[in-house]
């Protein structure tokens, strides 16, 4: 499947355009993160761009986001690996991201919000202004995008061997690079 398709797949099932956004933002990072590590590109987008397939219909079942969206996934003959790493991606089933990619997706999520939220606050709301130190000084502030798990975002070191810094100079280079398609 290509990228293009999976959108229109995504737009099938979700109508929000900050939720596509954020999809939009999640496949940016991934595909960053997979150039980083030598790993397949397209399948790691992928995962990426599908990861909240399922969001608007289990908005309001929180334990089931992310084993719906797996389920629709693999039905669709979508790659075991994306599937697996969308339903390992919520952290509320408490299930340990195995794989180099299930743990990518883990930390990207979050870390995509935290850098939309720091671009936010900016005067010039662009994320080409925003620069690592700004995000990691959000991070720090607890009152500040109350709704990103820091907690996560932390692992990147155990999970990916990535220092903080590392990992959000790379997701935030990602996410620079489609700015446009951010409206940000």
């Amino acid at each position: 499947m290509s990228s293009q398709e999976a959108f229109n797949l995504l737009k099938k099932y979700i109508s929000n355009q900050n939720l596509l956004k954020h999809s939009l933002a999640v496949e940016a990072v991934m595909k960053e993160l997979a150039n980083y590590f030598g790993q397949d590109q397209e399948k790691w987008a992928l995962a990426g761009l599908l990861h909240d397939i399922d969001y608007e219909e289990t908005k309001d079942k929180p334990h089931e986001h992310s084993l719906k969206g797996a389920e629709m996934l693999a039905k669709l003959n979508i790659d075991k690996e994306i599937c697996q790493a969308v339903k390992v991606h919520n952290e509320i089933h408490g299930i340990v991201p195995e794989t180099l990619m299930e743990k990518a997706l883990y930390l990207a999520d979050p870390l995509t919000g935290l850098i939309v939220a720091a671009t936010l606050v900016l005067l010039s709301k662009k994320i080409n202004d925003l620069t690592v130190e700004n995000v990691l000084n959000r991070f720090r502030e607890k009152a500040f995008a109350r709704g990103v798990n820091r907690e996560i975002i932390k692992k990147s070191k155990t999970l990916l061997g990535l220092e903080l810094e590392e990992f959000t100079t790379i997701g935030l280079r990602a996410m620079q690079k489609i700015s446009d398609q951010l409206g940000l």
